[in-house]
């Protein structure tokens, strides 16, 4: 095997990937991209000669390098590995990958900090977009992995990572409501088209024949919503400037309804045809940004009492907390804050060895 290369496995959120130094990796996408297919065990419904876990959540990489710029600290690339093709797609985010970055940077010594509570500043290459990370680190430089913090989705608990995200409105499709709409009819539903850091199309479950409650199995079992929610994933990508989107991940579709383990909106949503067990963090963030538009089918099924600005978004595994502040004075409504709390943590730390081309 010639083909090795430096990697740590991590879990970030309620995601898991591999994290490769950017120097580590070949300069060309492409030999970059086939590196990385034969590293994960793509394409392979199961990913078994490779250290992907069968499922986008978990055949996700994160590269990350000192930043080129001087109000960052290092820069992170995600690219999205497809499980059963031979795709690596560099046309969406990852807030939970994200969560990882800051760890890994200081694990590698991408970022040299002294010991206590720091901020680590991130450029989003993809979306060309900043993130603040605040953790703790040891006494001996390390970060903490070990705390009280819960996530949904994650068993046990970890130290939190505080990430605050700055210029995500339109960071993919141009503007918050690249449609220029709070609500669209796409195939006879109502939607927003909404990016605040995720592309997303935000609908009611009962505009599509469902209650919003239904496990994911029995979702992705229903041939009738899966045409339906592709045909209308089809049409928003080039109502939000993306194009044609039959081969990539976005923009994802949520649909929501009203809240039933006490937060404020619950939530299914597709990446682009399986069912999230939970909910990304930048698509959790459009869509509780969404929640907020008055007059939006998101805003017609929440819970919130007046001048809330974190909201509680209900999903299969539990429940996903964000922080969003807007203005809806002006013509179309604009972001003032957002931001996440996620935890991390180290899985191996090591060499992987890719499969012969």
């Amino acid at each position: 095997m010639t083909d090795q290369v430096r990697c740590m496995l991590m879990r970030g959120g309620t995601s898991k990937g591999a994290y490769f130094v950017g120097e580590d990796l070949p300069a060309s996408a492409a030999a970059r991209d086939d590196l990385l297919l034969r590293i994960m065990g793509s394409p392979d419904p199961r990913q078994i000669d490779g250290i992907g876990g069968a499922h986008p959540l978990t055949s996700k990489v994160a590269v990350v390098t000192p930043s080129a710029g001087e109000d960052a600290d290092v820069d992170y690339l995600f690219l999205q590995v497809a499980v059963d093709e031979p795709l690596v797609s560099d046309r969406q985010n990852c807030g939970n990958l994200l969560a990882g970055v800051a760890p890994f940077a200081i694990e590698r010594g991408l970022v040299t900090t002294p010991p206590g509570q720091v901020e680590v500043r991130i450029r989003m290459l993809n979306t060309d977009s900043m993130a603040t990370a605040r953790l703790s680190v040891a006494e001996d430089g390390s970060p903490v992995y070990d705390g009280s913090t819960a996530i949904s989705g994650v068993p046990g608990t970890a130290a939190p990572v505080r990430l605050d995200l700055a210029d995500t409105a339109g960071s993919t499709c141009g503007s918050l409501l690249p449609t220029g709409h709070v609500t669209d009819e796409l195939c006879g539903v109502a939607v927003t088209c909404i990016d605040n850091g995720m592309p997303v199309v935000v609908m009611r479950a009962a505009d599509v024949g469902m209650t919003g409650y239904e496990d994911c199995a029995a979702l992705e079992a229903d041939e009738r919503l899966r045409r339906l929610l592709e045909d209308i994933r089809l049409q928003a990508g080039k109502l939000m400037n993306l194009g044609d989107v039959t081969d990539t991940t976005v923009p994802k579709l949520t649909m929501v309804a009203p809240p039933r383990g006490g937060g404020a909106l619950c939530t299914r949503t597709f990446i682009p045809h399986r069912c999230h067990d939970a909910i990304g963090v930048l698509g959790a963030v459009s869509v509780a940004t969404a929640a907020l538009l008055p007059g939006s089918p998101a805003a017609s099924v929440t819970v919130l009492d007046p001048g809330d600005t974190d909201i509680v978004v209900e999903h299969p595994t539990g429940t996903f907390e964000a922080a969003v502040e807007i203005d809806t004075s002006g013509p179309l409504p604009t972001v003032r804050r957002s931001g996440i709390i996620r935890t991390a943590r180290k899985l191996f730390d090591g060499v992987v060895f890719a499969r012969e081309a």
